[in-house]
């Protein structure tokens, strides 16, 4: 794990509140749309990568999932969602880990990243996700990454930012394209940050 990389985000979630952080949502409206367009089964392995404190868990848990794992690199994120869980934290597995060092124990129905993925802006820890995918996801993989109209930077940190036909190219070798479209993303400052929002499907030859 990158230490240092640790370090920096759980001093961000050691220091900010939900309202100090510009990728909150009080309800994450997209990826609940593209997740309900996949028809999973609620049986469904569903991954939060970098889930941190989202409330995705909250929406998916009360939709009746059962099979909810959620990594994070930060262990004050995860104690942050498992607090306002309450009880129902014990139904969701929570890992803490740098992705790019996780190593799976299950392949999983569905993959979600939402604001991970374009803080990797090496060759070698693009490919190093992308490798991991195609290794983790039998069924679909949902991602959502700052555009070209977004912000350089996220929290501070630089961001790769992506358009449609390059983040759909990274994952064609293995993954098929359902979707994309952008959106603008309130943030609790009054500021907007652009998001691109693609759903793939893994291919069946390669899966």
């Amino acid at each position: 794990m990158n230490r240092e990389w640790q370090m920096q985000w759980e001093n961000v979630y050691g220091t900010k509140q939900a309202n100090e952080v510009g990728w909150t949502q009080q309800k994450p409206q997209s990826s609940l749309n593209l997740i309900h367009s996949l028809d999973l089964p609620k049986t469904a392995k569903i991954i939060d990568v970098g889930g941190g404190d989202s409330k995705l868990v909250d929406h998916l848990l009360d939709e009746g999932f059962e099979n909810i794992t959620v990594l994070d690199i930060s262990s004050k994120a995860i104690d942050k969602a498992r607090r306002r869980l309450g009880d129902k934290s014990e139904k969701i597995k929570w890992i803490v880990n740098d992705v790019l060092d996780f190593e799976p124990e299950v392949v999983y129905d569905l993959w979600h990243d939402r604001a991970t993925f374009h803080f990797f802006r090496t060759v070698e820890e693009i490919q190093k996700y992308i490798r991991l995918t195609e290794q983790s996801v039998s069924g679909f993989l949902i991602l959502a990454t700052f555009s070209y109209k977004a912000p350089v930077k996220c929290s501070g940190f630089n961001v790769h930012r992506y358009n449609e036909a390059e983040l759909t190219r990274r994952f064609s070798n293995n993954f098929q394209k359902i979707r994309c479209f952008t959106e603008d993303h309130p943030t609790p400052f009054g500021t907007f940050q652009n998001f691109l929002f693609c759903s793939f499907k893994r291919n069946m030859a390669t899966s």
